[in-house]
């Protein structure tokens, strides 16, 4: 089973939806987890992608499990913005449990986003991201070792 990124990054589109449907939801993560975006995966470009998105675009996440919410890390100086509401719930991939990062009612930029995401290993979470109900990339977030 994949635990790093590296693996990850390494796998197919249907490896990486086959481990998050063997995974389980696990527990609602607390704190700051870095995060990998996993585009065009087990593909020579999947680690470039991924580098790009995380040096311009989005960092991680910072979990409030206390209070069911979420903020993402964005930008190069790693903005907190763009809150989600955290719950579990039944996932849209395969209707099993999972935490879902809900954007819906606390983004208007974001307002059409749901993230699902499963406990693969120690502190690593893989995720899914849908536009509405469409499915588009995965990935991953690794907090620090307890």
């Amino acid at each position: 089973m994949a635990s790093t990124v590296p693996q990850l990054i390494s796998m197919s589109g249907q490896e990486l939806d086959d481990l998050f449907s063997a995974s389980t939801a696990g527990d609602i993560p607390n704190g700051e987890a870095v995060g990998t975006a996993i585009i065009a995966p087990g593909t020579t470009y999947t680690s470039e992608i991924a580098s790009l998105i995380n040096t311009f675009v989005w960092q991680g996440k910072n979990f409030d499990a206390a209070h069911g919410t979420l903020r993402n890390r964005i930008l190069a100086f790693g903005l907190n913005a763009i809150v989600a509401e955290v719950y579990k719930s039944a996932s849209l991939f395969d209707n099993k449990e999972c935490i879902v990062l809900d954007y819906s009612k606390t983004s208007l930029v974001a307002e059409h986003i749901r993230d699902e995401i499963r406990l693969i290993g120690p502190a690593m979470y893989l995720g899914i991201v849908y536009w509405d109900k469409t499915k588009t990339i995965h990935f991953a977030l690794q907090f620090p070792a307890a």
